[in-house]
């Protein structure tokens, strides 16, 4: 297989992987209920780690990013149920207590809110306090935020 083969052959399957990794994010609120999600992630691990892999291979320098953006999380706001003792007011306390103006990965954000969780002894997950940021109106964004690694975000103003 020659470069221009590979390339072809590659740009289709790079837009399979992300289409699959869209429907792996939404199978996953199914995956307890459904054997036929994780045989969809087994699917995209495959494809990712051999296909795209061998591709990559042969051609390392057609990979466009160091590694695959999936999706980190689809929890969305309006599906969290926080317990009583903890207010929306106190997970934004702190999730934006760490934002500033300028960008930073969803993932940093994330990160640190969770270990100030910890440190005041609230049980929120990462993907709940995720979740949050993305509702906030607070915010500017850049990229999806549901792939943590892969997007930004930065206190308007």
């Amino acid at each position: 297989m020659d470069r221009a083969q590979t390339e072809e052959i590659f740009g289709h399957l790079f837009d399979a992987a992300r289409e699959l990794d869209e429907a792996r994010a939404v199978a996953s609120a199914f995956a307890a209920h459904d054997e036929s999600a994780a045989s969809l992630e087994e699917f995209i691990v495959k494809l990712n780690s051999e296909l795209i892999g061998a591709l990559f291979d042969q051609f390392p320098d057609l990979m466009p990013f160091e590694e695959f953006p999936a999706i980190s999380s689809t929890l969305t706001w309006d599906h969290v149920d926080l317990p009583p003792s903890i207010s929306e007011k106190d997970i934004d306390d702190i999730v934006f207590s760490g934002m500033k103006p300028s960008w930073r990965k969803v993932a940093m954000v994330v990160v640190q809110a969770q270990k100030l969780c910890e440190q005041r002894g609230l049980k929120i997950s990462y993907e709940e306090l995720a979740a949050r940021l993305q509702k906030s109106g607070c915010i500017e964004d850049a990229g999806d935020l549901r792939k943590w690694r892969f997007s930004e975000v930065r206190l308007k103003g």
